[in-house]
């Protein structure tokens, strides 16, 4: 259970957990912070908190979806700075 915590209302096993765990890494398909059970009877009350990711900007540019511009060639790089900018 690498550093996930990790909070039930009942005492469970360890190959339990990290069912649970698993469970969610597969679900959302990145690191988890912390799982939250909650179990009552026969159901499971299951919340995952993941991992923050990173926000990167994404802009359409001269009719390209970027997030910087270090990929663009001289001439695009020269269409995106003579382009004319309109205030709302």
């Amino acid at each position: 259970m690498a550093n996930v915590e990790f909070i039930c209302n009942q005492d469970i096993s360890a190959e339990e957990k990290q069912a649970y765990i698993d469970r969610g890494t597969e679900k959302y398909g990145r690191a988890l912070e912390k799982v939250e059970v909650k179990l009552d009877g026969e159901f499971a009350d299951i919340h995952y908190y993941t991992a923050k990711l990173p926000f990167e900007r994404i802009r359409r540019i001269t009719g390209y979806l970027v997030g910087t511009l270090d990929r663009f060639n001289n001439a695009k790089r020269a269409e995106e700075k003579d382009r004319v900018k309109h205030s709302l």
